[in-house]
């Protein structure tokens, strides 16, 4: 079963949000509210470790009267996002095993609401709904269910044990121990073999790969890439934020603010079908730019 909180709502209804779930104004967060007290993506629910947190985003909220901006989730709070406007913490939901995805050349990933699946010479893994996608798995709150292109209906149960087959590639079902489902590899390693050079600058990245168009990258991706590349050695994730917020004082702002911004920069790899690993934390807190081999790196700084 999957990881969620039931939140229960001022209107009294109940909303169950899992991870990577935003709460917040915009139509499209998973649960939004329509106040104009509310940021647009004002807070997410997160899986670290053991635990469920609430991260506070482009807003903040507050648990009796103290404002937080992290809270790890437990049933019987009452979180204010703004004066008179509370969610209450009805119950959660942290299963032994969750359930997960593996197989030949595709590094396991935790599945999480809704991912999408794509074949070829080696299965590709991308969370989300995907139109092309050859086949989608999702869960509908009490179990997981698989759908591949073509087929009709609501889909076939997944369970762990059972497998999924993507042309010439079976994919496993299988428990991972809920404590390191914020440990495992969320994402296969992406879509490219080419060799990759890579052009850093201060603001902006390129990434040029055989014949393909090159992949600009700018912003705070492009500003993690080129900390990162100056560095040129893992280095704690704290020493690089620091180099890019450095009037910041408050580390838990500070650890929001980076979760954030790599996780932005590993979406646009992600869409761009390069190597999930370019940016790779080894588990201790360390982040590196990592170059396989054949790839250079030209930083222009």
């Amino acid at each position: 079963m999957r990881a969620y909180v039931r939140l229960r709502l001022p209107d009294d209804t109940c909303r169950d949000l899992g991870p990577g779930d935003l709460i917040g104004r915009h139509w499209s967060c998973a649960c939004a509210l329509d106040d104009p007290r509310v940021s647009e993506a004002h807070a997410m629910i997160s899986l670290r470790g053991s635990a469920l947190k609430l991260l506070a985003l482009r807003g903040r909220f507050a648990l009796g009267a103290r404002p937080l901006t992290e809270l790890a989730l437990a049933a019987g709070q009452r979180i204010e996002l703004a004066r008179d406007l509370a969610l209450e913490v009805a119950a959660v939901e942290l299963p032994a095993q969750v359930l997960a995805l593996e197989g030949e050349g595709v590094a396991r990933q935790v599945l999480d609401g809704v991912v999408s699946l794509r074949a070829g010479a080696r299965p590709t893994i991308a969370a989300g709904y995907r139109p092309d996608a050859d086949a989608v798995v999702w869960s509908d709150g009490r179990g997981w269910r698989a759908r591949r292109r073509g087929e009709a209906g609501p889909g076939a149960p997944l369970r762990a044990g059972g497998t999924l087959t993507l042309g010439a590639h079976t994919l496993r079902a299988v428990e991972v121990p809920l404590g390191q489902a914020g440990q495992v590899v969320t994402l296969e390693r992406g879509g490219v073999d080419e060799p990759l050079h890579l052009i850093v600058r201060y603001h902006t990245a390129h990434v040029h790969r055989g014949a393909a168009p090159p992949v600009a990258i700018d912003g705070l991706p492009a500003r993690i890439l080129g900390e990162l590349a100056a560095m040129g050695v893992p280095a704690p994730w704290e020493v690089v934020a620091r180099e890019l917020w450095p009037s910041e004082i408050d580390t838990a702002t500070l650890r929001r603010r980076w979760d954030v911004g790599l996780a932005r920069l590993r979406r646009k790899l992600r869409d761009a079908r390069l190597r999930d690993d370019l940016v790779r934390a080894d588990g201790t807190g360390n982040v590196e730019l990592f170059l396989a081999r054949g790839d250079t790196l030209d930083l222009q700084l």
